[in-house]
């Protein structure tokens, strides 16, 4: 299997952790990975992003029009980062309002749980539930319990699960 994902977000989303997931996850199944992103203003509220290659690549960076997925995490990327994609390549969005790609209100949510910094995990999890990622829920799991805090692994996987069912 072969798949390049982009996480896009703004600094404190969580796009690196998301993207420390999934390339666990690609590692716990034994396949290949690449990860880069780019994050220079990432402390000032800038925008994030990071590209994930799950199979045999070279390179990290996903090219222009050569993203099967997108997980953005500010719907304000989506325009910024739309391009990388694939025509056919698939949206998972964190946002209210239904528009382009699959959209869930990550954000609401995880502020309904106490915990505005699970929005990462919870589209995560609406992704990764609607089957189309490399990985299945319970591989995402698996790596949650080993890399999470101790103090964050039950509000992690809660907020993994939030959207799955």
């Amino acid at each position: 299997m072969k798949q390049q994902i982009i996480v896009s977000g703004i600094g404190g989303q969580g796009v690196l952790f998301a993207t420390k997931i999934l390339a666990e996850a690609a590692i716990e199944t034994g396949m290949e990975v690449l990860t880069s992103e780019t994050h220079g203003m990432a402390m000032r509220g800038g925008t994030v992003i990071s590209h994930i290659k799950v199979g045999p690549f070279t390179s990290p960076l996903v090219r222009t029009g050569q993203a099967d997925i997108g997980l953005f995490l500010h719907a304000g990327n989506l325009e910024v980062h739309r391009g990388i994609l694939k025509p056919n390549g698939l949206i998972y969005i964190n946002r209210e309002k239904d528009g382009d790609g699959e959209a869930i209100d990550a954000t609401r949510l995880a502020r309904e749980h106490g915990a505005p910094v699970i929005a990462n995990l919870v589209l995560m999890g609406f992704a990764i539930h609607r089957g189309q990622l490399f990985c299945d829920a319970a591989t995402v799991e698996v790596v949650l319990r080993r890399i999470s805090p101790t103090e964050q692994i039950e509000q992690n996987l809660a907020a993994f699960r939030l959207a799955g069912c």
